[in-house]
């Protein structure tokens, strides 16, 4: 866990979290504010080895996931008489337990580091409905998500239910309150906060789809043939289908979600997405919510340096290259 945790990662949560206290005016001691916000990074890591195990992924921030790794590293068991290798479904099915133990325990101390974080007893009543909300839409969303890939087509309402869920709310919206809340931020500010951080939310999501087939794995750390191979259940696939004419439509319902996938399969995509415009499409609707984001911020009675940072935040989230 320690390794996954300074392997990189955007810290998007915590410093969301972060400048969302110092935008409402939190001042003093903010030591139990940078440990909620180190909590919302273990909760993510929680989901993050979760997610992985769900679609078998092989690589997370340019390294094996957890469970692959785990499946390297304790493929061997100890005998009477020496070591014995233990192979395919064996291997896997301990390295996939193992790392949904480890996830779960990512969790549980998520939560210790909350209720050992020194907040006083106002800001844990404050914090406890925002967090509650987060974790739930975290799962729905998840959810959501895990069934779409069953689908054998791809609904665009369907796509940004799924973004506003994942993103929207557990990316931005929820990290965002539970800082506005610890600073003493009222429901008329935190209700405010949606209006910037739902758009930049799912603007973000909409930027993760596009990395996704198109990003460098490289820079990404994940494989640019994982979201084609799993038939993941992204607006810009959705938008394709609904735009693909006969032809175009036949070719992608063929390709799209074969386990199989190559490169050559995956550059026939690629095209796709491309000529039936549905890219285009999609850093149109990102340029458009981090407008709204962008113009919500402004009626937002924020102060800086908070404001400014999460002014920066956003920009970071929708034109990143990972």
């Amino acid at each position: 866990m320690e390794e996954l945790a300074g392997s990189g990662g955007k810290r998007l949560r915590p410093l969301l979290c972060y400048c969302g206290w110092l935008a409402a005016g939190g001042t003093g001691d903010d030591a139990p504010v940078l440990k909620v916000a180190a909590s919302l990074e273990l909760f993510h890591m929680f989901a993050l080895i979760h997610d992985d195990v769900m679609d078998a992924s092989e690589s997370r921030r340019g390294r094996p996931t957890l469970h692959r790794r785990m499946a390297d590293d304790t493929d061997t068991r100890t005998t009477g008489d020496g070591r014995q290798r233990l192979r395919g479904d064996d291997a896997d099915r301990l390295a996939n337990n193992c790392a949904i133990l480890v996830g779960d325990l990512a969790l549980v101390w998520s939560d210790e580091l909350i209720h050992a974080s020194g907040l006083a007893p106002v800001q844990l009543r404050a914090l406890r409905p925002v967090l509650d909300a987060m974790r739930t839409e975290l799962m729905l969303g998840q959810y959501l998500d895990v069934r779409a890939a069953c689908d054998l087509e791809v609904d665009v309402d369907m796509a940004l239910a799924i973004a506003r869920h994942k993103s929207g709310r557990y990316t931005i919206e929820r990290p965002l309150q539970i800082g506005v809340a610890l600073a003493g931020g009222d429901d008329e500010v935190l209700r405010s906060c949606s209006d910037f951080a739902l758009p930049v939310g799912e603007a973000f999501q909409l930027r993760d789809d596009l990395l996704g087939v198109f990003g460098n794995p490289a820079v990404t750390g994940k494989s640019s043939l994982e979201d084609l191979r799993d038939g993941k259940a992204t607006t810009l696939i959705a938008l394709a289908l609904r735009q693909a004419d006969a032809n175009q439509h036949k070719t992608l319902t063929r390709l799209f979600g074969d386990p199989e996938l190559d490169d050559s399969g995956a550059a026939q995509v690629r095209e796709l997405l491309i000529a039936t415009q549905a890219v285009e499409t999609v850093e149109q609707m990102i340029r458009e919510r981090w407008r709204q984001g962008m113009e919500a911020l402004e009626d937002i009675p924020f102060r800086d340096p908070g404001r400014s940072a999460l002014r920066s935040l956003a920009v970071e989230a929708t034109e990143r290259q990972a």
